[in-house]
């Protein structure tokens, strides 16, 4: 197994991308912290985990309160004896304007797309040191953290900020064999995604349904389909694991060509 006796953290993995990726990594033999907001739904996932024979631990809380941010990191290490990994996938879409913008809103976008992985990751940096190299801190950035979005300007600037923090905080830390890398999803086939097509600014087709908006979207994408929250757990596991022992400070889109 490609992950057998590691321990890792996911953030906002009680569905979606976060939720395929823990479960992806403990069926390669990781045991994995699965941390979200939503404690029932924490709990299933972590309860669907242990039934197909692996290790988890259900944490539920507000990222955005510093102490919880921290504890996750203290929580898991005290449960399972170390730390090997961390994916810092919360994450949230922000106002989709500019003028006239709600500040609260874009308090809210920077704190759970920066502040909380910056707080998570700085609590978990002196752990991952301590198992002696081959660890990974992965963030989940966006395509949106590639090209600039006309549609989502405050989380574009978010997500640049966090490929920026990837990209610095890799060479930074290259040196105690701690590897740092971001994905960068295109159009996922999660609510996330029926979030951003339901903003007012994306309707401007009379009588279209959300499923028909998050075609249209699609549409736009080479592959012509929205990816599976699986296809980008899968490029996740391949940063997480030994197998890119030589890649850092990588942003890799997975986005069905939209960047090519």
């Amino acid at each position: 197994m490609r992950l057998a006796g590691k321990i890792g953290i996911v953030t906002a993995a009680a569905s979606g991308m976060g939720r395929a990726g823990a479960l992806r990594f403990a069926q390669e033999g990781a045991a994995v912290a699965v941390v979200d907001l939503d404690a029932a739904a924490a709990e299933a996932t972590a309860a669907a985990i242990t039934a197909a024979g692996g290790q988890a631990l259900a944490l539920a809380g507000d990222l955005r309160d510093d102490g919880f941010a921290r504890d996750i990191v203290r929580k898991t290490v005290a449960r399972f004896g170390g730390l090997d990994f961390v994916w810092n996938h919360v994450g949230h879409p922000g106002p989709s304007t500019v003028e006239g913008v709600d500040m609260d809103d874009v308090a809210l976008a920077l704190d759970l797309n920066l502040r909380t992985v910056l707080v998570t990751t700085s609590e978990a940096i002196p752990h991952l040191r301590a198992r002696g190299g081959g660890t990974s801190l992965l963030f989940t950035a966006s395509t949106s953290g590639l090209v600039g979005s006309p549609n989502s300007p405050v989380y574009s600037m978010a997500k640049f900020g966090v490929v920026g923090f990837v990209k610095s905080l890799a060479k930074r830390l290259a040196p105690e064999g701690i590897r740092v890398n971001a994905i960068c999803p295109g159009p996922i086939d999660t609510p996330m995604l029926r979030v951003f097509v339901k903003r007012p600014d994306q309707q401007t087709p009379a009588g279209m349904t959300v499923e028909d908006l998050v075609q249209r979207r699609a549409s736009q994408v080479p592959f012509g389909r929205p990816g599976r929250p699986e296809e980008v757990a899968n490029a996740a596991l391949f940063l997480i694991s030994d197998e890119a022992s030589y890649v850092s400070g990588v942003a890799l889109p997975v986005d069905g060509g939209a960047t090519a």
